[in-house]
């Protein structure tokens, strides 16, 4: 399987993705901002950072770049499954591509600390995770309060788009557990192929490290690539 990880100027988790990639077995390479295709690969993943030093708001700058426009058409043409992790989440929805945006963390703090998910959909795309598992990984991030409208909120749990939230060490949703903010605790969304969440499963992928569901995460999001219809070939 060949993943592309997606760099811009203030990316600083593309190598930590790569190798968290490669120690799944997997062809990991780096496309860079600047591109206009993406090559024969079966993913891609833009990963955390401080893209263009997060100017004018995080990931607006990013948004715009040769290599995002490249994304669109890929899944426009062929639902090219794609994970936006951290800066990558805010990419993603500055470039519609996701649903709502990431607003400054309620408190005006940058929270680097260990939180809990939980799942609130399945996906195909993540064969392995199912409603009600909890997830601990890490987050470090200024702005990464998701919002969008109540009516919209509405619709979001509606349809499925609604994916993870943060919850407290038993799995309860409350307030508390908040870390930055966010609306109904929203700590990832999704639609169709691609996917986004604020925490960085490629920081969790040993015990050592403090919990090792990274490695999970990202090991049911390949697993769901390869079972899709249309990439039986990886």
């Amino acid at each position: 399987m060949r993943v592309a990880v997606v760099t811009f100027p203030g990316s600083n988790c593309d190598m930590d993705t790569v190798k968290a990639l490669t120690t799944l077995g997997v062809e990991a390479r780096t496309v860079d901002h600047r591109q206009d295709h993406l090559g024969d690969i079966d993913a891609a993943i833009i990963p955390g950072g401080f893209s263009y030093g997060d100017y004018l708001r995080s990931g607006a700058l990013a948004a715009k770049a040769p290599v995002i426009l490249a994304l669109k058409q890929a899944i426009e043409a062929s639902q090219l499954p794609v994970l936006g992790i951290c800066n990558g989440f805010q990419i993603l929805t500055e470039a519609g591509l996701l649903p709502g945006v990431l607003r400054p963390n309620r408190h005006g703090e940058f929270r680097c600390d260990f939180q809990t998910l939980r799942v609130v959909t399945e996906s195909p795309y993540f064969p392995g995770l199912a409603v009600g598992d909890v997830l601990k990984m890490p987050i470090a991030h200024g702005e990464g309060a998701y919002y969008t409208p109540p009516g919209t909120l509405e619709d979001l749990f509606r349809s499925g788009a609604a994916w993870l939230q943060y919850v407290d060490t038993d799995g309860q949703l409350n307030a508390l557990a908040n870390p930055n903010g966010s609306v109904a605790n929203l700590a990832g969304v999704m639609k169709g192929s691609v996917a986004a969440l604020m925490p960085h499963p490629e920081r969790a992928m040993h015990q050592y490290l403090g919990s090792q569901d990274g490695r999970r995460f990202l090991s049911s999001w390949l697993e769901g690539i390869r079972q899709e219809v249309g990439h039986a070939s990886v």
